[in-house]
């Protein structure tokens, strides 16, 4: 029988129960508090213990405007780091971000970028907690987002974890962005506190117009509360203009929580994990979904009062939270519910002091996983690889095959003319090849949509096996590709035609087992390899090709240099390559579109040699 996995909320109260039992959540809100009063634009770094070390960013005043305070700006790259390519797809929507905050956060990255990277040379630095209040802890996102995605570029040569703690920050991105977070298994790494009735992080969902005025009344507010003596502790006006925010606020959370034709899209979504807080105790939840309903069901039972005050009251929130989780592990009485499932659901909706219970249950409902777990899914996936390894098997053999026949033409170029001889062997192959990519696909897909364990990447088995098939297969796709003649229509294969498994395996490699590939190639082979290791090599030599072909017909020396740049440097690294006995034999074989490039390049040098050539030919 296969068993659901726990849903997030049965394993909320231990997030938040051990969120409350270490100086994280205590710690990053008292540097809020300072960074406010000391640094109110700026921010500020501080050692912990255990090697911890916080960056704490306060919530600075931003202005709102009728064109700025819901526009969105593409996010793809933060300084010279490139965000998210690697998992996305083609077709994908753009990752967006709130354009006012991005640009609060220009102002920062500098001197942020330069600190980040002193801190990680130093050796004793294990953890990084980045934290900010309000709209500080949307800069506390970014900056998150910054250095998990540096990490990930040298994650070689660095161990530091990332943990990003928000206090009442607004939302940031549009639902690309909080999709690319997941993808890229970043959700754990934020985790964003919300008061039950702080009008902050649900204020996006109310249009600008005519709003502007008492939004910018609201922030100004703020603006001198956080910096004011006495934090948090300021009366709170509540005028006219602010009932009105506040019913707005409400009406656009009613329509977002609708089902079918009264819903309204949605503009921001959330991302990462959120803990929702009240005096009664605290819920984690990490799906979108239950959050914008779990917002919702908590905000309709607040004032435009405490919906303002509810923003400066944190510090309150986090020094109860761990008396009140020993106390509601004893607060059940009655009739105890039968399962554990119905048990932890009890004790959520009661961490969440709501009226409506049964509203919150079915909330909390929602995030509960349908369907195996990824462990399951895990161990089931050797069964659904053993019924296609008999393909690759066959595909094995008929490399092996090729390499032995007397034209000496090669796997590649014989799966790429198919000559009659071997057509109807080069069909089932060519079945093979589309078998393997549909289970490929469907491993990907699985993993994408977290589905598989997260570390399914890194672990060696799967590393190995989806290399492997890289290198036995894409030299067929590739093969697949020229012989049609796609190059002609889409373009060369590296760029317009490479299938996004194959950069998905190239990522899993560098992750998982490149540097112990590299440790092991240290040692010289003494034969060739049984695989070319760049499995875009004749991808390569179909573009070395088209270079020869035109430095024939061209006459313009400034691109008659650049051909020859691109020529030689190919044939540098293809030397290179043979030198280390990195490719399979079958390039070197005497009809191969190598060996034939070679003779080629030979021929044209010949009759170069009487012309002006460029110096570094």
């Amino acid at each position: 029988m296969v068993v659901d996995e726990a849903s997030p909320f049965e394993t909320s109260e231990m997030l938040a129960t051990f969120l409350a039992s270490t100086p994280l959540l205590s710690e990053s809100w008292r540097l809020c508090t300072a960074v406010a009063a000391s640094a109110p634009r700026s921010f500020v770094i501080e050692q912990g213990v255990g090697g911890v070390m916080y960056v704490a960013f306060p919530g600075m005043e931003m202005a709102a405007t009728d064109s700025s305070w819901r526009a969105l700006e593409p996010l793809a790259s933060i300084g010279d780091v490139t965000l998210f390519s690697a998992r996305r797809n083609k077709e994908d929507d753009p990752v967006m971000v709130h354009a006012g905050m991005l640009k609060l956060f220009s102002t920062f990255f500098d001197s942020f970028q330069n600190q980040m990277l002193a801190l990680m040379g130093n050796s004793n630095t294990k953890t990084i907690v980045i934290t900010g209040h309000s709209i500080g802890g949307a800069t506390a996102s970014l900056s998150a987002l910054w250095l998990l995605s540096y990490l990930h570029h040298i994650s070689c040569s660095t161990s530091v974890s990332v943990l990003c703690i928000t206090f009442g920050s607004p939302m940031l991105g549009n639902d690309s962005f909080s999709r690319a977070i997941l993808k890229e298994r970043w959700g754990g790494n934020f985790c964003h506190v919300v008061s039950k009735h702080d009008i902050m992080p649900r204020l996006l969902f109310a249009p600008t117009t005519p709003y502007t005025a008492q939004l910018n009344l609201l922030l100004q507010f703020w603006q001198q509360s956080t910096t004011a003596p006495g934090f948090g502790k300021l009366a709170v006006p509540v005028s006219d203009q602010q009932q009105e925010l506040f019913n707005v606020v409400m009406s656009c959370l009613d329509a977002a929580t609708q089902d079918g034709e009264g819903s309204t899209p949605i503009l921001f979504h959330p991302f990462g994990s959120y803990l929702f807080v009240s005096s009664e105790g605290a819920v984690s939840v990490d799906s979108s979904t239950a959050v914008i309903k779990m917002m919702h069901l908590m905000f309709a039972s607040g004032s435009p009062a405490c919906s303002i005050e509810d923003h400066l009251k944190y510090g309150d929130y986090v020094k109860k939270l761990s008396l009140q989780f020993l106390s509601h592990k004893n607060s059940m009485q009655g009739n105890i519910p039968d399962s554990s499932y119905e048990a932890g659901l009890e004790l959520a909706v009661q961490s969440l002091g709501l009226a409506k219970q049964d509203s919150a249950k079915e909330c909390l409902k929602l995030t509960r996983r349908m369907g195996p777990s990824p462990t399951m899914n895990a161990a089931m996936l050797p069964i659904k690889l053993s019924k296609v390894v008999p393909y690759r098997t066959e595909i094995e053999l008929y490399k092996s095959w090729c390499d032995q026949q007397v034209d000496q033409m090669g796997y590649y170029d014989l799966f790429k003319r198919r000559r009659n001889s071997s057509k109807k062997m080069a069909m089932k192959i060519n079945m093979n090849r589309h078998k393997l990519a549909r289970f490929w696909n469907d491993v990907i897909e699985m993993w994408e949509r977290n589905e598989l364990p997260h570390d399914l990447a890194l672990r060696e088995k799967w590393v190995n096996a989806s290399h492997f098939y890289k290198l036995l297969v894409e030299p067929l796709d590739i093969g697949e590709y020229y012989g049609k003649g796609m190059h002609r229509t889409k373009g060369h294969y590296i760029l317009h035609g490479r299938e996004k498994r194959y950069e998905v395996f190239d990522r899993w490699w560098k992750d998982g087992m490149a540097a112990a590939a590299a440790e092991e190639n240290n040692e010289r082979r003494t034969k060739f390899a049984s695989l070319t290791q760049d499995s875009c090599f004749w991808a390569r030599v179909e573009e070395a090709t088209n270079w020869l072909n035109s430095v024939r017909s061209e006459s313009d020396t400034t691109k008659l240099a650049v051909l020859w740049d691109n020529i030689e440097k190919f044939e540098k690294y293809a030397v290179e390559l043979i030198n280390n006995k990195e490719v399979s034999e079958d390039v070197l074989a005497k009809n191969s579109s190598y060996s034939t490039w070679v003779e080629d390049l030979k021929g044209l040098r010949e009759l170069s040699k009487g012309e002006e050539v460029p110096t570094q030919h």
